[in-house]
């Protein structure tokens, strides 16, 4: 602070036609390097200026500055753009990117087939914990998405139906695309956005705390510690949610059903004729596929993350993300499997 506010005076001081500039450090006990660049550049600002006076310390960062000054700057490296560069360096990321995923899932494969072998290595509590916080404190936020979107899909189906006067087969509409697609979709969706972000962050955080390094180092795996539970509640959990938002949707139909004048009779009738088991079966089905991306997704996303302050953050981010993608992409997948199987 001192030599900032000197400078432009000193400065000034040695541009100044007349003798020499002469500069006494004799009062001067200690000078950093930033008042002996200011002693220095201003003696260089005037042919003949010298500095007198200075003790020995002084005089040994005054000959340090001065030889940093006259040192070579480094030359700068102008930037280039290179697109072949860049897409290497993102062909390069996802290979890399692409052999962890291998390896998280046989180390998930692994554990799993080894807890067959010996139950006793599942924390049954832990299990238990997981399976409240993805799927019991879950049913309110899936009982009211599951009843709201009965009633849109309801009201949304009548408006053109009502044309061709064939209103009564809004309920197998309704009821079909809930148990085959909605219904499951719309549950991974919750399950992403609640747990996946949780076990994100959760990891994430015990990653960036070292406390996952801690337990290698203990000789216990986390694998099976930390990732096992979380896997095994994400999947039992989701046919439940599933089924808990089908059934809450088919009540938002029924009810919209009953103001459009329909009995519930009717309303059951038309579900029995064209709802079946296997479509219920299949919906369940899915709906434990996706919640086992989801929860390997969450979990590899927390124990993958990085360092700072920012890495939580990404890491829940990436899980909400790669959740909700993977549910999207796996739903195409079944459409395209049910529709050559015949189911």
């Amino acid at each position: 602070m001192a030599a900032a506010a000197l400078w432009t005076k000193l400065m000034a001081e040695a541009r100044k036609p007349g003798p020499p500039l002469v500069l006494d450090l004799a009062e001067v006990e200690a000078v950093d390097t930033t008042g002996a660049t200011l002693l220095l550049t201003a003696q260089g600002a005037t042919e003949g200026a010298r500095i007198e006076g200075a003790s020995p310390g002084v005089v040994a960062v005054l000959d340090r500055v001065r030889d940093a000054l006259a040192a070579p700057r480094p030359k700068t490296v102008p930037y280039r753009f290179s697109p072949l560069s860049g897409v290497g360096r993102r062909v390069v990321n996802a290979l890399r990117n692409a052999v962890d995923w291998l390896a998280f899932l046989g180390e998930v494969l692994v554990v799993a087939l080894g807890t067959l072998i010996r139950p006793w290595r599942l924390r049954g509590r832990e299990l238990l914990r997981h399976l409240d916080e993805a799927g019991t404190r879950a049913f309110g936020l899936a009982t009211l998405l599951g009843a709201l979107l009965g009633v849109i899909l309801a009201f949304q189906s009548a408006i053109p139906l009502r044309q061709f006067g064939a209103e009564i087969f809004v309920p197998s509409l309704v009821g079909i695309s809930l148990l085959r697609e909605l219904g499951p979709l719309m549950a991974g969706v919750v399950l992403a956005g609640r747990t996946g972000s949780a076990y994100a962050a959760e990891l994430g955080t015990m990653s960036v705390n070292e406390e996952v390094a801690a337990l290698r180092i203990m000789g216990i795996d986390p694998m099976a510690l930390l990732v096992l539970p979380r896997v095994l509640a994400g999947m039992l959990v989701m046919p439940v949610l599933s089924l808990v938002l089908t059934l809450a949707g088919l009540a938002g139909m029924a009810l919209i059903m009953r103001i459009l004048g329909f009995q519930m009779t009717t309303v059951a009738q038309q579900l029995i004729n064209f709802v079946s088991l296997k479509d219920l079966l299949g919906g369940l089905f899915k709906a434990a596929v996706f919640g086992l991306a989801i929860a390997i997704i969450g979990c590899r996303a927390g124990l993958g993350a990085g360092r700072g302050p920012r890495a939580v953050g990404d890491a829940a981010t990436a899980a909400v993300v790669g959740g909700i993608v993977a549910i999207v992409l796996l739903d195409g997948a079944f459409a395209v499997l049910f529709e050559r199987l015949g189911l």
